[in-house]
């Protein structure tokens, strides 16, 4: 599905509406540290998804967004209308993407 993120995957809607409502079942993976990290951050603020692998897939979709040239400010924007996450939800989740998957776009 997702296994193959290549740069500039657009993000779909769909596809991360569904994983934040828990509509789309991912296979369990074992978390390594960084996923763990990644989900207890977004834990703190009570953002929820159907379980800790679709966070994942979805936060690597934020950073290969930004791979592909997008803006934070766009990529805020699509996941607030992607999903019932307020501007302020939708930044944190962008911002702690970033600070796990791709640092490179920190800043």
């Amino acid at each position: 599905m997702l296994a193959d993120r290549s740069p500039g995957l657009a993000l779909s809607p769909l596809i991360l509406m569904g994983l934040l409502v828990g509509l789309i079942e991912v296979p369990a993976v074992h978390a390594d540290a960084v996923d763990t990290t990644f989900l207890g951050a977004l834990n703190s603020k009570g953002i929820d998804f159907a379980n800790g692998q679709s966070a994942v897939i979805a936060g690597h979709e934020v950073c290969d967004e930004l791979d592909g040239g997008r803006q934070k400010s766009d990529v805020v924007s699509e996941v607030m209308q992607s999903s019932q996450l307020d501007g302020y939800h939708a930044g944190f989740f962008v911002g702690v993407s970033v600070s796990a998957f791709c640092p490179r776009h920190h800043g």
